[in-house]
């Protein structure tokens, strides 16, 4: 039963600390001041560290500052002391005017957790205002006849200060016919009257003085008077009456200057001057009178300047309406501003960050600012928005205080710069708006690798370039800024055919051109796989790769290569054989070449660019086959000489040529036969060309030798000469005519002095011409001459020397002149003749008898097999890869003295028993072959 009473108490001490702890709160973010006006500048007002919670030398640390919204700072931070201070002097009256309660809001930010705390200063009146009536002096007009206790308005005196300080009341100086009387009126405005105390008399006393003062209440009681000539004139016993004790008018702020706001209105029923009634107004302030303008005759009132309800809402105008005797009538004229959405919504920064990091997590405080419309009730509602598309938002803090926040977070290769357009929007009708922009700047961090346009390039370079050629340009690119976006290029180490890959390419680091190092071969290196690394200098940086192929594009660089026919080593020339049995399109034999170039460049084609026998043979353009063209017959040359020219099909196009020798004729053997075939022609005309050709040269022979006569006679050196030539020719002309010469003739054809000698078998004679001396020691030596081994046996040599000594030597014959065929020339050289001649010049006559030579001594000597096996003069299987043409080629061929029918032939072709082919001084080729 005790305990009940207790819980009704603890209910009310619950409820206490709770109020405690809410006000607590609200004092946490509230500070209230009270100060007095007219201090100077620099006095206290409060302790702000202390009430904030931290020490004097934290204000500075903190950034803690006071927030102006635009308006004449009023007070100030002591950041020694801790202590807000006043910043100027503070006039209550200029700030609040007439207002019981005068109070100025400040704002303190705390820079470091942006944080605002909300500071109330009441502004104390203290009694620094005396009352002032407004003119020094005032006339006052009494009709004599007023009776005693009549009342005159006097004028009031005005005290902008308030309470204790303001009008407390009035005194008027000492006088027999007057008193004053107070009154107070419902707005608890004190009114002075003068009171009539007993009749006047104006023959007595026309015009009393009187002063009447006015007092505050303050501690030094401030005062002010205004002198009173009260006249006394006749009667006028009426008033000016208003219609209404009080107008009532309400008016838009925004009302044009001149316009009329009412008109208020008095009558007096005294006639004539009496009832002329005047209208002024009571108790003129400033502000009324810079606003409002009273016409003395009509009582119009109108507006005289600007009206701005956030100035002033509400005026109290007192209107006075008098006779003209002087009779008054006071009425009030209350006028109500209402206000206009006239006012835009002023924004004001107080803190702003003009950058940010790309990589500021979402959340970050870009910018605090504030908002404020001076406009009232639904016209001061303001709304902030920004953009949706920015990743931006809003927040509402204390009071009118928004914060400007990141969403999420940025990224500056989007968007490198942001323009923020704050927009402040009132609620009023129309809505006006303040746009606020703010810059904000995102400052790159390297978060991205240089990119590459593509994953993988492709170049191509033809070979045989200049060193220091551009190759190829590649170009990544970095999306971040500055340091962060300069990109530097390299190559990735690597090797290739045991070089390193520097070393045959390099790049340039700041522009990423490829240059070629070297100049590269198609046919050694024909690609290169290179890494370019793109690298920014951001910290750390970053990189990234591409793969690049540069192909070598091949350039007809390379001649055909002939691999088959090789060409020997021994300076000798391979023969192929073809059979005079061979049928149109026989295979021969067959250019093998290659090229190493690629593509067109090594697409070859053959073709026969020179042959001693036209016609006689083809060669396939894409296959390089030697075939014949047609049936070899017996007037075609034992060896056929051709030259075949292989072209690739490049720009410009290269070509090689070989030249290939084709004996006709079944096997080696053969071959050498056809050498000793030849008979000695027995055609009548061949036989008087000889003698034509004797006889003229023995007339020759014999100017000759007289001119020598003569000569010798004139100069002995040239008879010594004669003389040896004489002895030459009696040598000559006692060789004996035979049907075959031996090496004796040959190894003089081949003497340094080089003899025409023409031998005639059927004319016993002989012609010998000895011209001048023509050296030819560069073909054959005289030991080579000399060789035992010879085309004759020795005992068919001196068979022919009997055989020439037991017949005697007939006269030269007269058909001495050759035809065309019947002229030295090698065989085969003559296009569309059935025979060969011997060769044009005097060097290739005698090579060519040195190579015969040769080819006929190791046949008789037996040393070597002809049958093409390996160690032999090369002449193999048609298309055996071991076809090496390492020996001289045997020609195989008659041999023929110019002048003579007999022709040389070879030891082989004697026990073959084949007979001498002859006629007509050309070369014949056996008919009969022997078959392999």
């Amino acid at each position: 039963m005790a305990a009940s009473p207790y819980c009704p108490d603890c209910s009310r001490l619950i409820g206490i600390c709770v109020l405690l702890g809410a006000l607590w709160e609200i004092r946490a973010e509230h500070i209230l001041y009270s100060v007095p006006e007219e201090l100077e500048n620099g006095s206290f007002v409060g302790n702000i560290a202390k009430d904030l919670g931290l020490e004097p030398r934290e204000l500075a640390e903190r950034g803690v500052r006071i927030v102006s919204r635009g308006r004449t700072q009023l007070f100030a931070l002591n950041l020694r002391s801790g202590s807000l201070v006043t910043a100027g002097r503070i006039d209550r009256e200029e700030l609040c005017d007439r207002s019981p309660k005068c109070v100025v809001n400040l704002e303190i930010l705390l820079e470091d957790n942006v944080k605002i705390f909300g500071v109330e200063v009441e502004i104390i009146d203290v009694n620094d205002n005396a009352p002032n009536f407004g003119a020094e002096q005032r006339e006052i007009k009494v009709a004599e006849s007023e009776i005693p206790g009549t009342r005159f308005p006097l004028p009031e005196a005005f005290d902008p200060d308030i309470g204790i300080n303001s009008l407390q009341g009035y005194q008027l100086s000492s006088n027999g016919h007057f008193s004053l009387d107070v009154q107070r009126g419902a707005d608890g405005i004190k009114y002075p009257e003068l009171v009539l105390e007993r009749a006047l008399d104006r023959e007595e006393e026309a015009v009393h003085h009187l002063v009447l003062t006015a007092f505050d209440g303050g501690d030094r009681v401030h005062s002010g008077t205004a002198r009173i000539h009260v006249t006394l004139v006749d009667t006028n016993d009426n008033a000016p009456v208003f219609t209404q004790p009080e107008y009532h008018v309400s008016v838009q702020e925004n009302v044009p200057v001149g316009s009329r706001l009412l008109t208020v209105k008095a009558t007096d029923t005294d006639e004539g001057a009496n009832g002329e009634v005047t209208y002024s107004f009571r108790k003129v302030r400033d502000k009324i009178s810079q606003l409002f303008h009273l016409n003395s005759l009509t009582g119009d009132i109108t507006i005289l300047g600007d009206l701005d309800y956030e100035d002033s809402g509400f005026y109290d105008i007192d209107v006075e309406a008098h006779d003209g005797p002087g009779l008054r009538a006071r009425s009030k004229v209350l006028v109500t501003i209402l206000d206009v959405n006239d006012n835009a919504p002023e924004v004001t920064v107080t803190s702003l960050t003009s950058s940010i990091q790309e990589t500021s997590s979402p959340g970050t405080v870009i910018a605090l600012f504030n908002v404020h419309d001076s406009d009232s009730g639904e016209n001061g509602l303001v709304t902030c928005s920004i953009p949706d598309n920015l990743p931006f938002t809003l927040e509402k803090t204390f009071g009118n205080y928004h914060r400007l926040l990141t969403h999420r977070t940025l990224d500056r290769e989007e968007v490198s710069e942001y323009n923020i357009t704050v927009t402040a929007t009132d609620h009023g009708t129309p809505p006006l708006s303040t746009e606020t922009h703010i810059s904000l700047n995102v400052a790159d961090v390297n978060d991205n690798p240089p990119a590459f346009p593509q994953a993988s390039y492709l170049a191509y370079i033809p070979e045989n370039n200049p060193r220091g050629a551009s190759i190829f340009s590649v170009t990544a690119h970095d999306p971040d800024s500055n340091e962060n976006s300069m990109v530097t290029y390299s190559l990735a180490e690597d090797k290739l055919q045991e070089a390193p890959l520097s070393s045959y390419v390099s790049i340039n680091s700041d522009t990423g051109v490829l240059y070629a190092l070297r100049s590269f071969d198609y046919e050694q290196v024909r690609d290169l796989q290179l890494l370019v690394t793109a690298s920014d200098s951001g910290d750390p940086p970053l990189s990234s790769n591409v793969s690049l192929t540069i192909f070598v594009l091949d350039q007809n660089d390379n001649t055909p290569e002939i691999l088959y026919p090789a060409l020997p080593t021994d300076g000798s020339t391979g023969v192929e054989l073809a059979p005079r049995s061979a049928e149109p399109g026989y295979l021969v034999t067959k250019v093998v070449a290659v090229d190493r170039d690629s593509g067109q460049n090594a697409w070859l084609s053959y073709r026969l660019l020179k042959a001693s026998e036209p016609g006689l043979f083809a060669v396939g353009l894409h296959t390089g086959e030697v075939r014949t063209a047609r049936a070899l017959l017996d007037r075609d040359a034992l060896k056929q000489s051709l030259v075949v020219a292989v072209q690739d099909h490049g720009q410009p196009p290269l070509s090689a040529t070989v030249t290939l020798t084709v004996a006709v004729a079944s096997s080696i053997p053969e071959v050498l036969a056809d050498l000793g075939s030849i008979r000695t022609p027995t055609s009548s005309y061949d036989s008087d060309l000889t003698l034509y050709l004797v006889v003229a040269v023995a007339v020759v022979s014999c100017i000759f030798l007289a001119f020598v006569i003569v000569l010798l006679a004139l100069r002995l050196w040239r008879w010594h000469k004669s003389s040896l030539l004489q002895a030459s020719g009696v040598g000559l002309a006692g060789l004996p005519a035979s049907g075959f010469v031996g090496m004796e003739g040959v190894q003089a054809f081949l003497k340094t002095y080089s003899h025409e000698v023409s031998l005639t078998s059927d004319s016993r004679g002989s012609h010998v011409i000895f011209p001048h001396p023509n050296y030819a020691d560069t073909l054959i030596s005289q030991e080579s001459c000399e060789k035992k081994d010879s085309l004759l046996t020795s005992r068919d040599f001196h068979e022919c020397r009997d055989e020439a000594a037991s017949v005697q030597q007939a006269p030269p014959n007269t058909d001495w002149r050759f035809s065309q065929a019947q002229r030295p020339g090698t065989s085969g050289s003559q296009n569309g003749d059935e025979t060969g001649t011997w060769p044009n010049n005097q060097f290739d006559t005698e090579m060519l008898q040195a190579m015969i030579l040769a080819s006929a001594s190791e046949a008789a000597d037996g040393s070597s097999t002809l049958g093409g096996s390996a160690g032999t003069m090369g002449l193999s299987a048609r298309y055996g890869p071991q076809f090496t043409l390492q020996h001289v080629p045997d020609y195989r061929q008659n041999v023929y003295i110019p002048g003579s029918n007999a022709t040389l032939t070879n030891a082989a072709g004697k026990r073959d028993g084949k007979a001498p082919a002859g006629g007509n001084g050309n070369k014949k080729k056996s008919g009969k072959k022997e078959k392999k």
